[in-house]
Formats: C-alpha cells, sequence, structure tokens
C-alpha cells in the first residue's frame, strides 16, 4: 500500500492510543480532521497541548486537576470522614452524577496487577494509609470495578483500613433494576445470590 505521507501516518497513529480507536477509526478521523475540518483541529491540538501544560493530580485525592489542592478536596461542606475509593476520575463523575454522595474521593488511578507491573506505589497507597492513619476517616467506601483485579485491589485496601479500625463497606454488585433472570450472566447471578440480603 502506499504511504500517505509521514505526517498523515503519524496523526493516524497518534489517534490510534485514544481507548478503543482502530486503525479505519483512526483513518476515518484523520481525513475528517485534514479535510473537512481544519479549524476543529487546530481547536483540538491546542486545548490538548493545554490540558497537558496544566492539569496534574491532585496531591489530595488524585483526581485530575488544573490546581495543586482540587476543588472537591476544598470544599469545606462535603464530609471530610467518608473516603470513597475509586479506580478512575471517570468514576467519581459517574459516582456524582448518579448519587447524592458528598464525601472525599481517592483515586488510585488502576488496580493491582503484579503481571503488568503495577503495585501498591504506583496506586498512590502509601499517600492513601497517610490519610488512614490521620485518623479522621470513619468509613471508606470501596468503588473498585467487579473484576478480578479490581476485587483483589478492593480485599487489598480493606485489609489497610481494618488493620487501623477503620469501618469499611464495598458497593453491592448485582441484578440490574428492570432486567430479567434468565437474560443475565451466570457470573452476576452467581454474586448476587450468594450476597442476598434480608428484607
Amino acid at each position: 500500500m502506499a504511504s500517505l505521507g509521514p505526517s498523515i501516518e503519524q496523526l493516524i497513529e497518534a489517534l490510534r492510543f485514544l481507548p478503543g480507536v482502530g486503525p479505519k477509526s483512526a483513518q476515518r478521523m484523520t481525513f475528517h480532521l485534514l479535510e473537512r475540518n481544519r479549524d476543529g483541529g487546530d481547536r483540538l491540538a491546542k486545548a490538548l497541548s493545554h490540558a497537558l501544560e496544566n492539569v496534574q493530580h491532585c496531591q489530595r485525592c488524585r483526581i485530575l486537576s488544573e490546581t495543586e489542592i482540587c476543588n472537591r478536596c476544598n470544599d469545606n461542606s462535603r464530609r471530610q470522614d467518608q473516603l470513597c475509593i475509586v479506580e478512575m476520575p471517570s468514576d467519581v463523575l459517574a459516582i456524582e452524577q448518579a448519587t447524592h454522595y458528598k464525601g472525599q474521593f481517592f483515586v488510585l488511578t488502576g488496580h493491582l496487577s503484579p503481571l503488568d507491573g503495577i503495585g501498591p506505589e504506583a496506586l498512590g497507597l502509601p499517600q492513601l494509609i497517610e490519610l488512614f492513619d490521620q485518623k479522621t476517616i470513619t468509613e471508606v467506601i470501596l468503588a473498585t470495578n467487579p473484576t478480578v483485579e479490581g476485587e483483589a485491589t478492593a480485599h487489598y485496601i480493606s485489609q489497610l483500613a481494618h488493620a487501623r479500625n477503620i469501618p469499611v463497606t464495598r458497593l453491592a454488585h448485582g441484578i440490574p433494576m428492570g432486567s430479567e433472570l434468565e437474560y443475565i450472566d451466570s457470573g452476576t447471578l452467581s454474586h448476587a445470590f450468594s450476597s442476598r440480603e434480608s428484607i
């Protein structure tokens, strides 16, 4: 296949770094930006450059922020004794949009995965231990994903909290509202059945 030229090839390869973007999607985006929306491409380039220069992790909760301490951590109206632990910054937004939670967050930016070289240090767990040791947290809410790695991460963090006598809760997993049992996958149904509650 003939080359499209180094600039076009580099842009296609750069777009493929985005999650869920394969070679065809990256090619379509590239052609769209270059053929139909150069102004949009220029805005995208400037916005990306600005964000890369100015966005960092909050020094307390590790969410993405333009300041050393983010707005949530600086908000005195939020509960300081509740700490919800999530894997990614997008999880914070999901929880805030779906619930009335007004406590603090801690973002791991991933989950424990020894095979990939992701250990406690990479997830900021020494920083989390410092928060636990301040003795201001009265509840840790574990909101990691219900994957094998997410469960292992939740278990590890719960041990850290229990060692400091901090109560730990875990988000419930189970059958979505409005669904029918015959269409639920066996793993979800098994977990929901074993975690059933009294009513």
